[in-house]
């Protein structure tokens, strides 16, 4: 019987977020991938292990060697169906049966501790790379969200949204680490958040 992929969502990362299937899958793994955060949080005595880094080449070897064994497990953060390494995993392993565990997404997670609905949202990502211009357009009541980096952090995005129209008075909210013991959350307007400094990898949510 040919070995399986099983891409497990542990959503933002705190243990109380994440499904029991996933958790069990977790468990259970002989060959278990993951951030350095989520395997230092998840990872058991027994299994064989492996970082995601950048080298994404070489995580490919390592699970293609792996599932020669047995199945493997790779943790993504947040929900697999949203910008993951999902789609780089199918491509890589067309031949494979994939399992997709779902997890919550960091922008549900962010939406909740802030008390609001994120229906009709329109959900985005400046992690690592840029919406189309059209995306990021001003109407009135339009609600966003976001991930962000380092590079395209809440500043960033706040002063990118007041040159497209925005105004700057719009609600908006900066969250960071939710889920663990050191989650922040910067509420303020779209001018306040544009001075806002550091959440780098964070979800901005923007309330028109």
């Amino acid at each position: 019987m040919a070995h399986r992929l099983i891409v497990a969502g542990i959503g933002p990362g705190g243990k109380d977020y994440v499904l029991p299937k996933a958790l069990r899958a977790i468990r259970e793994a002989k060959y278990l991938a993951g951030g350095r955060r989520a395997l230092a949080d998840f990872a058991s005595d027994g299994q064989e292990t492996y970082p995601v880094t950048g080298k994404l080449s070489l995580l490919a070897d390592w699970i293609r060697t792996s599932l020669e064994a047995d199945d493997v497990v790779v943790m993504v953060s947040g929900d697999p169906g949203f910008y993951s390494l999902l789609p780089w995993l199918k491509k890589q392993f067309s031949g494979v049966e994939i399992e997709v565990i779902p997890g919550i997404s960091s922008v549900q997670a962010a939406y909740c501790c802030l008390g609001e609905s994120w229906q009709g949202a329109d959900w985005l990502s400046f992690h690592g790379r840029v919406p189309p211009e059209e995306k990021l357009a001003y109407a009135p009541g339009r609600k966003l969200a976001f991930l962000t980096d380092h590079e395209h952090n809440p500043a960033y995005i706040a002063a990118e949204l007041m040159k497209r129209g925005w105004p700057a008075g719009t609600p908006a909210a900066a969250a960071e680490h939710i889920s663990y013991e050191n989650q922040q959350i910067a509420r303020g307007t779209l001018e306040e958040t544009a001075r806002l400094a550091g959440f780098g990898e964070s979800v901005l949510v923007v309330m028109g």
